[in-house]
Protein backbone atom coordinates (compact mmCIF):
# COMPACT_ATOMS: atom_id res chain seq x y z
CA UNK A 1 0.00 0.00 0.00
CA UNK A 2 1.86 3.50 -1.15
CA UNK A 3 1.98 5.97 1.91
CA UNK A 4 3.66 9.41 2.53
CA UNK A 5 5.61 11.46 5.54
CA UNK A 6 4.34 14.91 4.57
CA UNK A 7 6.86 15.87 7.41
CA UNK A 8 9.95 14.61 5.19
CA UNK A 9 8.47 14.76 1.60
CA UNK A 10 8.61 11.20 1.25
CA UNK A 11 6.67 8.42 -0.48
CA UNK A 12 6.74 4.71 -0.35
CA UNK A 13 5.99 3.59 -3.84
CA UNK A 14 5.51 0.09 -5.99
CA UNK A 15 6.90 0.43 -9.45
CA UNK A 16 3.43 0.11 -10.49
CA UNK A 17 2.08 2.89 -8.86
CA UNK A 18 4.92 5.02 -9.72
CA UNK A 19 3.88 4.18 -13.24
CA UNK A 20 0.62 5.32 -12.87
CA UNK A 21 1.87 8.61 -11.39
CA UNK A 22 3.75 8.89 -15.02
CA UNK A 23 0.62 8.46 -16.79
CA UNK A 24 -1.26 10.74 -14.64
CA UNK A 25 1.68 13.67 -14.81
CA UNK A 26 1.88 13.69 -18.70
CA UNK A 27 -2.04 13.42 -19.35
CA UNK A 28 -2.07 9.91 -20.36
CA UNK A 29 -4.61 7.13 -20.19
CA UNK A 30 -3.72 4.58 -16.98
CA UNK A 31 -4.08 1.20 -18.90
CA UNK A 32 -7.02 -1.07 -17.33
CA UNK A 33 -4.26 -3.69 -16.09
CA UNK A 34 -2.57 -0.63 -14.10
CA UNK A 35 -5.83 0.06 -11.71
CA UNK A 36 -5.46 -1.83 -8.82
CA UNK A 37 -2.59 0.43 -8.62
CA UNK A 38 -4.80 3.47 -9.57
CA UNK A 39 -7.04 2.54 -6.99
CA UNK A 40 -4.36 1.91 -4.04
CA UNK A 41 -2.91 5.61 -4.79
CA UNK A 42 -6.58 6.78 -4.35
CA UNK A 43 -7.44 4.87 -1.37
CA UNK A 44 -3.86 6.56 0.31
CA UNK A 45 -5.16 9.92 -0.85
CA UNK A 46 -2.45 10.34 -3.57
CA UNK A 47 -4.84 11.30 -6.02
CA UNK A 48 -8.77 11.97 -5.78
CA UNK A 49 -11.48 10.54 -8.05
CA UNK A 50 -11.29 12.92 -11.02
CA UNK A 51 -7.91 11.47 -11.69
CA UNK A 52 -6.05 14.87 -10.36
CA UNK A 53 -2.81 14.14 -8.32
CA UNK A 54 -1.96 15.49 -5.10
CA UNK A 55 -0.27 19.07 -4.65
CA UNK A 56 2.06 16.78 -2.14
CA UNK A 57 3.18 14.63 -5.10
CA UNK A 58 3.76 17.53 -8.20
CA UNK A 59 7.15 18.01 -6.69
CA UNK A 60 7.92 14.26 -7.87
CA UNK A 61 5.78 13.54 -10.71
CA UNK A 62 7.39 16.75 -12.76
CA UNK A 63 11.09 15.34 -11.83
CA UNK A 64 9.98 11.71 -12.66
CA UNK A 65 8.73 12.77 -16.06
CA UNK A 66 11.38 15.55 -17.26
CA UNK A 67 14.28 14.90 -15.84
CA UNK A 68 17.88 16.87 -16.76
CA UNK A 69 20.03 13.61 -15.04
CA UNK A 70 19.31 10.08 -14.20
CA UNK A 71 21.58 8.56 -11.67
CA UNK A 72 21.10 4.75 -11.55
CA UNK A 73 22.83 2.48 -8.32
CA UNK A 74 22.90 -1.30 -8.80
CA UNK A 75 24.26 -2.61 -5.77
CA UNK A 76 24.87 -5.85 -5.12
CA UNK A 77 25.28 -7.91 -1.61
CA UNK A 78 24.74 -11.13 0.08
CA UNK A 79 20.64 -9.94 0.16
CA UNK A 80 21.17 -9.93 -3.60
CA UNK A 81 20.85 -6.56 -5.91
CA UNK A 82 19.18 -3.11 -4.77
CA UNK A 83 18.62 -0.74 -7.48
CA UNK A 84 18.63 2.82 -5.67
CA UNK A 85 19.32 6.14 -7.96
CA UNK A 86 18.38 10.04 -8.27
CA UNK A 87 16.48 11.89 -10.67
CA UNK A 88 17.82 16.02 -10.83
CA UNK A 89 15.17 17.72 -12.67
CA UNK A 90 14.98 21.95 -13.09
CA UNK A 91 14.18 22.51 -9.63
CA UNK A 92 13.87 19.58 -7.70
CA UNK A 93 16.01 16.30 -7.08
CA UNK A 94 14.37 12.81 -5.95
CA UNK A 95 15.98 10.17 -4.55
CA UNK A 96 15.00 7.02 -4.61
CA UNK A 97 16.18 3.84 -2.28
CA UNK A 98 14.86 0.22 -1.95
CA UNK A 99 15.17 -2.16 0.54
CA UNK A 100 15.69 -5.78 0.83
CA UNK A 101 12.74 -7.97 -0.02
CA UNK A 102 10.31 -5.01 -0.35
CA UNK A 103 8.69 -4.53 -3.45
CA UNK A 104 8.46 -0.68 -2.32
CA UNK A 105 10.63 1.80 -2.93
CA UNK A 106 10.94 5.61 -0.64
CA UNK A 107 10.84 8.35 -2.94
CA UNK A 108 12.20 11.46 -1.05
CA UNK A 109 13.21 15.62 -2.24
CA UNK A 110 16.29 16.08 -1.48
CA UNK A 111 18.17 19.77 -1.45
CA UNK A 112 20.33 19.88 -4.86
CA UNK A 113 22.72 21.37 -2.99
CA UNK A 114 23.16 17.93 -1.27
CA UNK A 115 23.48 15.87 -4.66
CA UNK A 116 27.13 14.75 -4.05
CA UNK A 117 26.09 13.85 -0.34
CA UNK A 118 23.55 11.75 -0.89
CA UNK A 119 25.32 9.88 -3.64
CA UNK A 120 27.42 8.99 -0.53
CA UNK A 121 25.00 7.89 1.41
CA UNK A 122 23.29 5.54 -1.11
CA UNK A 123 26.78 3.54 -1.18
CA UNK A 124 27.02 4.20 2.65
CA UNK A 125 30.99 6.08 1.97
CA UNK A 126 32.55 6.33 4.97
CA UNK A 127 36.00 8.03 5.87
CA UNK A 128 36.08 6.13 9.55
CA UNK A 129 35.70 2.47 8.02
CA UNK A 130 39.01 2.63 6.08
CA UNK A 131 41.18 4.26 8.72
CA UNK A 132 44.59 4.81 7.61
CA UNK A 133 43.40 4.17 3.85
CA UNK A 134 45.15 7.59 2.43
CA UNK A 135 48.60 6.57 3.78
CA UNK A 136 48.24 2.82 2.53
CA UNK A 137 50.56 1.63 0.05
CA UNK A 138 48.77 1.09 -2.97
CA UNK A 139 47.55 -2.46 -3.73
CA UNK A 140 45.91 -4.14 -6.91
CA UNK A 141 44.31 -7.46 -7.61
CA UNK A 142 44.27 -9.04 -10.62
CA UNK A 143 42.24 -12.15 -12.19
CA UNK A 144 39.99 -13.22 -14.82
CA UNK A 145 35.79 -12.75 -14.58
CA UNK A 146 36.21 -16.80 -14.77
CA UNK A 147 38.04 -17.30 -11.51
CA UNK A 148 35.98 -14.16 -9.88
CA UNK A 149 32.82 -15.89 -10.19
CA UNK A 150 34.41 -19.51 -8.91
CA UNK A 151 34.77 -17.40 -5.40
CA UNK A 152 31.84 -16.08 -5.83
CA UNK A 153 29.88 -19.63 -6.04
CA UNK A 154 32.34 -20.71 -3.81
CA UNK A 155 31.49 -18.19 -0.96
CA UNK A 156 27.52 -18.82 -1.79
CA UNK A 157 28.20 -22.39 -1.23
CA UNK A 158 29.30 -21.49 1.86
CA UNK A 159 26.70 -19.21 3.30
CA UNK A 160 24.62 -21.90 2.60
CA UNK A 161 26.81 -25.25 4.88
CA UNK A 162 26.33 -24.47 8.20
CA UNK A 163 29.67 -24.42 10.00
CA UNK A 164 31.97 -23.72 6.97
CA UNK A 165 34.50 -21.87 7.30
CA UNK A 166 34.21 -19.52 4.20
CA UNK A 167 37.44 -18.00 3.44
CA UNK A 168 38.84 -21.34 3.42
CA UNK A 169 36.40 -22.46 0.45
CA UNK A 170 36.87 -20.05 -1.30
CA UNK A 171 40.46 -19.86 -1.05
CA UNK A 172 40.63 -23.43 -2.44
CA UNK A 173 38.46 -22.82 -5.29
CA UNK A 174 40.50 -19.96 -6.63
CA UNK A 175 43.27 -22.12 -6.34
CA UNK A 176 41.64 -25.19 -8.16
CA UNK A 177 40.95 -22.23 -11.09
CA UNK A 178 44.43 -21.95 -11.32
CA UNK A 179 45.03 -18.10 -9.26
CA UNK A 180 48.18 -17.61 -8.02
CA UNK A 181 48.51 -18.61 -3.79
CA UNK A 182 49.27 -14.63 -3.11
CA UNK A 183 45.86 -13.63 -5.37
CA UNK A 184 44.20 -16.24 -4.41
CA UNK A 185 44.62 -15.07 -0.36
CA UNK A 186 44.03 -11.08 -1.24
CA UNK A 187 41.15 -11.64 -3.30
CA UNK A 188 39.27 -14.32 -0.86
CA UNK A 189 39.88 -11.70 1.57
CA UNK A 190 38.06 -9.27 -0.31
CA UNK A 191 35.19 -11.79 -1.27
CA UNK A 192 34.21 -12.56 1.76
CA UNK A 193 34.36 -9.02 3.14
CA UNK A 194 32.65 -7.97 0.69
CA UNK A 195 29.73 -5.19 1.83
CA UNK A 196 28.95 -4.78 -1.32
CA UNK A 197 29.99 -4.42 -5.22
CA UNK A 198 28.38 -1.52 -7.01
CA UNK A 199 27.92 0.45 -10.36
CA UNK A 200 26.62 3.69 -10.39
CA UNK A 201 25.86 5.35 -13.68
CA UNK A 202 25.15 9.13 -14.72
CA UNK A 203 23.28 9.36 -17.97
CA UNK A 204 21.79 12.94 -19.21
CA UNK A 205 20.88 14.21 -22.99
CA UNK A 206 23.75 15.52 -24.69
CA UNK A 207 26.09 15.88 -27.95
CA UNK A 208 28.99 14.23 -28.86
CA UNK A 209 30.53 15.54 -31.86
CA UNK A 210 27.80 18.06 -32.42
CA UNK A 211 25.53 15.49 -32.61
CA UNK A 212 22.67 14.72 -30.05
CA UNK A 213 22.19 11.96 -28.13
CA UNK A 214 22.50 10.12 -24.76
CA UNK A 215 25.81 10.45 -22.62
CA UNK A 216 26.65 8.71 -19.96
CA UNK A 217 29.60 8.14 -17.22
CA UNK A 218 29.51 5.51 -15.23
CA UNK A 219 32.04 4.07 -11.64
CA UNK A 220 32.22 0.76 -10.04
CA UNK A 221 33.72 -0.09 -6.91
CA UNK A 222 33.82 -2.28 -4.26
CA UNK A 223 33.36 -1.98 -0.39
CA UNK A 224 35.03 -4.20 1.58
CA UNK A 225 34.71 -3.16 4.92
CA UNK A 226 37.84 -3.12 7.08
CA UNK A 227 40.02 -3.63 4.03
CA UNK A 228 38.26 -0.96 2.57
CA UNK A 229 37.31 0.31 -1.08
CA UNK A 230 38.51 -1.20 -4.20
CA UNK A 231 37.60 0.41 -7.75
CA UNK A 232 36.53 -2.04 -10.15
CA UNK A 233 39.19 -0.72 -13.05
CA UNK A 234 38.47 -3.88 -15.17
CA UNK A 235 36.35 -4.56 -16.96
CA UNK A 236 36.67 -0.89 -17.83
CA UNK A 237 33.42 0.91 -18.63
CA UNK A 238 31.23 0.82 -20.13
CA UNK A 239 30.55 -2.60 -20.50
CA UNK A 240 28.08 -3.92 -23.22
CA UNK A 241 26.34 -6.97 -22.99
CA UNK A 242 28.24 -9.86 -24.16
CA UNK A 243 31.66 -7.89 -23.65
CA UNK A 244 32.54 -9.60 -20.68
CA UNK A 245 33.52 -13.73 -20.74
CA UNK A 246 35.18 -15.95 -18.66
CA UNK A 247 39.09 -14.72 -19.49
CA UNK A 248 38.26 -11.12 -19.58
CA UNK A 249 40.61 -9.09 -17.12
CA UNK A 250 38.97 -8.52 -13.58
CA UNK A 251 41.09 -5.85 -11.57
CA UNK A 252 40.42 -3.99 -8.37
CA UNK A 253 42.85 -0.92 -6.86
CA UNK A 254 42.39 -0.27 -3.27
CA UNK A 255 41.62 3.55 -3.04
CA UNK A 256 41.08 6.02 -0.33
CA UNK A 257 37.18 7.53 0.51
CA UNK A 258 38.37 10.51 -1.26
CA UNK A 259 39.11 9.35 -4.04
CA UNK A 260 35.58 7.64 -4.32
CA UNK A 261 34.05 11.33 -3.62
CA UNK A 262 36.06 12.43 -6.54
CA UNK A 263 34.64 9.76 -8.90
CA UNK A 264 31.35 10.30 -7.38
CA UNK A 265 31.95 14.02 -8.10
CA UNK A 266 32.92 13.31 -11.36
CA UNK A 267 29.87 11.18 -12.43
CA UNK A 268 28.09 14.60 -12.64
CA UNK A 269 27.95 16.45 -15.78
CA UNK A 270 27.87 20.53 -15.57
CA UNK A 271 25.06 22.51 -17.21
CA UNK A 272 27.79 22.76 -20.58
CA UNK A 273 27.51 19.31 -20.63
CA UNK A 274 23.42 19.31 -21.12
CA UNK A 275 21.75 19.94 -23.77
CA UNK A 276 18.79 21.63 -23.28
CA UNK A 277 14.88 21.09 -25.28
CA UNK A 278 13.90 24.11 -26.96
CA UNK A 279 11.21 26.04 -25.68
CA UNK A 280 8.35 26.19 -28.28
CA UNK A 281 8.31 29.47 -30.34
CA UNK A 282 5.53 31.87 -28.80
CA UNK A 283 2.34 32.65 -30.77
Amino acid sequence: MPSFDVTRSRFRLADDEVFVLAQLATGQPVPESMAPAEARLRDAGLMNGAGELSTLLLPLAQTLVNPSVIVSLEAGGRQGTLHHGLLIGDDHVVCHETWPGEEEAVYRLVEPRTVVWTLADLIALRQSDAAGADKAEEQVVETTIGVLEAGLQALEKAASTPGADERQLVVEALRAAGTAEGTATRLAQLIVEVRSNWRMTAAWQGRQEGVAGVTARVVAAWDCGPLGYWLRELPAEPVTEGQVTATSPFRLRRVAPKRIWQELTGLLPDESEIARREAPPQP
